[in-house]
């Protein structure tokens, strides 16, 4: 199983809290063991903290992650992802993705990685608004 790279959920730093590494980790470990309880507690959290996290505003690339993960291997409906747009795009690019790896069905970690493609998406965009400063609203001349 190859779960695809998501945005981790965006959280002010705390020691103990939920880093996007963490996040990963509960991914991965959902995706081995295929229960929510047992891969919270495998990453030192409670199910109720999980359900809490999955519902925050900005969740949406760890709910679908955690979607991936928890269906079945021979399943053939494979969840979107919600495309990177706004300060997902940025953070893909700046902070990066957080990427689980599983061998034969098994979590054996993840990383944060920033994201390449992010990053030229975002400089494409700036290319595209200073490649016509005054837009056609001032009838600039090209």
């Amino acid at each position: 199983m190859r779960i695809p790279p998501f945005v981790p959920v965006p959280l002010r730093h705390r020691r103990d809290g939920w880093s996007a590494v963490r996040q990963g980790e509960f991914i991965g470990w959902l995706a081995q063991t295929g229960s929510v309880s047992e891969a919270a507690a495998r990453v030192g959290a409670s199910r109720e903290s999980v359900y809490r996290l999955r519902r925050r505003a900005g969740a949406a690339w760890f709910a679908a992650a955690w979607d991936f993960a928890a269906m079945a291997p021979d399943t053939d409906d494979i969840p979107a992802f919600p495309k990177l747009t706004g300060w997902a795009l940025v953070a893909a690019a700046h902070e990066g993705l957080v990427r689980v790896r599983m061998r034969g069905g098994r979590y054996v970690g993840c990383s944060l990685q920033p994201s390449d493609s992010a990053l030229l998406r975002l400089l494409a965009q700036m290319d595209r608004a200073v490649s016509d400063p005054f837009g056609a609203q001032w009838g600039g001349a090209r």
